[in-house]
C-alpha cells in the first residue's frame, strides 16, 4: 500500500485482500496506513498459506526500500492501483 508514487510503503499480510484493501480505504485498516493516508495497493503477492505469506512479509518488511520500489517497479512501472483488478 501507499499514498502515491515513491510515497510511504506498507507492507502486510491477510486472507481476504479486496475486503482489507477496503478497511484501509475507509480508514477501519492499520493505523498506519491512516496515519499516512495509504490507500493504494501497488503490489501482492498470492501464497500457499499463511505461513508462507508471514515468512514473506517479514523479510520484505527487512528490505532495504530501494529493493521495494524496484519489486514495485518491475510489474507495476506506473504504480498503478491495482484494487480494481481484484475486484
Amino acid at each position: 500500500m501507499t499514498n502515491k508514487r515513491d510515497g510511504v510503503l506498507y507492507i502486510g499480510v491477510t486472507s481476504d485482500l479486496p475486503a482489507r484493501i477496503l478497511q484501509h480505504r475507509t480508514g477501519h485498516g492499520s493505523s498506519f496506513c491512516r496515519r499516512y493516508g495509504l490507500n493504494l495497493l501497488v503490489y501482492a503477492e498470492p501464497h500457499e498459506n499463511i505461513y508462507e505469506a508471514i515468512t514473506r512479509e517479514k523479510a520484505m518488511k527487512a528490505w532495504k526500500r530501494a529493493w521495494k520500489v524496484e519489486l514495485i517497479e518491475s510489474l507495476n512501472p506506473a504504480w498503478d492501483d491495482l484494487f480494481e483488478q481484484l475486484v
